[in-house]
């Protein structure tokens, strides 16, 4: 029986043998280039979806990882975040300012300086990248003046009329750039100037300057004009092989679309307004149960979005304060008075709310009417 089972094992071994023998082998993966998008301001949501694919990039057979960005700036946490998976990610990165009539400012200046290969499409643009200050006016304004009085001015004002804090700002994004541009070997001195005089350059004459490395009609021609360039990963050089790589898209996911969605200033400053028309609903009628919960569902989702922008809380403050102000009115009756004074107040802590000069993160005047408009329409039903 013994030597029965054995001979079973042994011929049962043989034929998983030859079966595997026979199977076709699993295909390698291909080599590709991985092509992920920032279309917007750089947010929370996108340093992300950013970090995590750079992440996931290290683990796959990618040879090239394009970021193609079209951004008017945006926080200063979210775009450090992107800069340190970019340094950090041993599969080489190139930022590529795309399509036409795109835009690396702000922010997107920093994340193209810290990229092995920095390429632009042509009618594009980048720079401007001056560090504002949350809830003041721009540090340094840009005027009609060359380039060179601007720059000269700017230094002045840095040196001698600027605040502390504002010195502060200004010093550490030009020792952040530099340093930026000294790990890919990019022109400091225009960076620096980007930095404190706001300066911005169209694709070509980035070129030129050697701000970017190329200017490429698409994503296939740049990786034809990259193909054999060598560049620094991670402190070592790298040779480039990326002529008729593959090229696979990875668009974010829906939980970072929503949360995409959530962190827009308008989304935010509608879903704030319901949550608290919502509640008052909810308190003036109560066991209506619809109004309170969806308006307190409302207003947790405008919280969590609104912790990561930078807003202005006076603002906030004079928003609620007008919708309080509406609801008195319609309560104690005033002749109008405080109706108006609430309207009033509402439309100012809406502009004051979210700050014009930081880029990306402004609320449209199209909401702000529609909003005052829709409250002043409930003031009147009332």
């Amino acid at each position: 029986m013994m030597h029965l089972r054995a001979a079973l094992v042994c011929v049962a071994a043989a034929i998983c043998g030859a079966l595997t023998a026979l199977a076709p082998a699993t295909p390698a993966p291909a080599e590709h280039a991985v092509l992920l998008d920032i279309d917007g301001a750089i947010g929370p949501p996108i340093a992300d979806y950013i970090a995590h694919e750079l992440e996931a990039a290290r683990s796959s057979d990618a040879r090239l990882i394009i970021l193609r960005m079209n951004t008017p700036g945006g926080l200063d946490t979210s775009m450090r975040k992107i800069i340190s998976a970019i340094l950090a990610s041993p599969v080489p990165v190139a930022t590529y300012v795309a399509p036409n009539g795109a835009r690396a400012a702000s922010a997107g200046t920093y994340i193209a300086y810290a990229s092995a290969i920095a390429a632009m499409a042509p009618g594009t643009n980048i720079g401007a990248a001056t560090p504002v200050q949350f809830g003041g006016s721009p540090l340094f304004p840009s005027d009609q003046k060359s380039q060179k009085d601007q720059k000269d001015q700017s230094e002045t004002k840095s040196a001698e009329s600027s605040d502390p804090e504002t010195r502060k700002i200004i010093n550490d994004a030009v020792a952040y750039i530099r340093s930026l541009a000294a790990l890919n070997g990019r022109n400091p001195d225009w960076a620096v100037e980007a930095v404190r005089s706001a300066a911005s350059l169209p694709a070509t004459e980035a070129l030129s300057l050697h701000v970017i490395d190329v200017i490429a009609d698409d994503v296939p021609d740049l990786l034809r004009k990259i193909d054999g360039r060598e560049v620094t990963v991670g402190g070592k050089p790298q040779r480039l092989t990326t002529a008729g790589l593959e090229v696979e898209t990875r668009p974010p996911n829906w939980q970072t679309e929503l949360l995409m969605l959530v962190t827009n200033p308008n989304v935010a400053f509608i879903l704030m307004l319901i949550g608290v028309y919502g509640l008052i609903f909810e308190f003036f009628n109560p066991g209506a149960v619809a109004p309170g919960l969806i308006g307190a569902i409302s207003l947790l989702v405008a919280f969590y979005a609104l912790a990561f922008m930078p807003i202005n809380y006076a603002g906030a403050a004079l928003v609620l304060l007008g919708v309080a102000l509406m609801l008195a009115e319609v309560h104690i009756g005033a002749f109008g008075a405080l109706g108006v004074g609430g309207i009033a107040a509402f439309v100012i802590g809406a502009v004051m709310m979210f700050p014009a000069q930081v880029p990306g993160f402004t609320l449209s005047g199209g909401v702000i009417a529609a909003t005052a408009l829709g409250s002043a329409a409930l003031l009147l039903l009332a």
